[in-house]
């Protein structure tokens, strides 16, 4: 009657995993987490405020938004930068992603 089915036996228990071995994978996946995620995240941070802070008259200066420009004037955290013969304009010191080599502006 059961030609095509097979006899199925009763597997027998697994056994018991230690607690400790959880708690040890618990551990490894915050442990690169951490290393993968956090640490560079905070590099990265740490960077930035070094660079805002770097940040004096004079400097030609790139935003996030992709303009470019001089700073004429720093006021705490804002900066007054010169887009271009006066065009002034008023933005955050953190939206500055990178200072450009001095000459910069005048070669393009």
């Amino acid at each position: 009657m059961s030609l095509f089915i097979s006899t199925a036996y009763a597997a027998e228990g697994a056994q018991a995993q230690s607690p400790y071995m959880s708690l040890i994978m618990i551990v490894v996946m915050i442990a690169i987490f951490y290393f993968l995620l956090i640490r560079p995240q905070s590099k990265r941070v740490k960077e930035h405020r070094a660079l805002v802070e770097s940040l004096s008259e004079g400097s030609e200066v790139v935003f996030a938004g992709g303009l470019m420009g001089r700073i004429i004037k720093i006021d705490g955290d804002y900066a007054v930068v010169e887009l271009s013969r006066g065009n002034e304009v008023k933005i955050q010191r953190a939206s500055v992603i990178s200072v450009l080599p001095e000459g910069t502006l005048n070669n393009l």
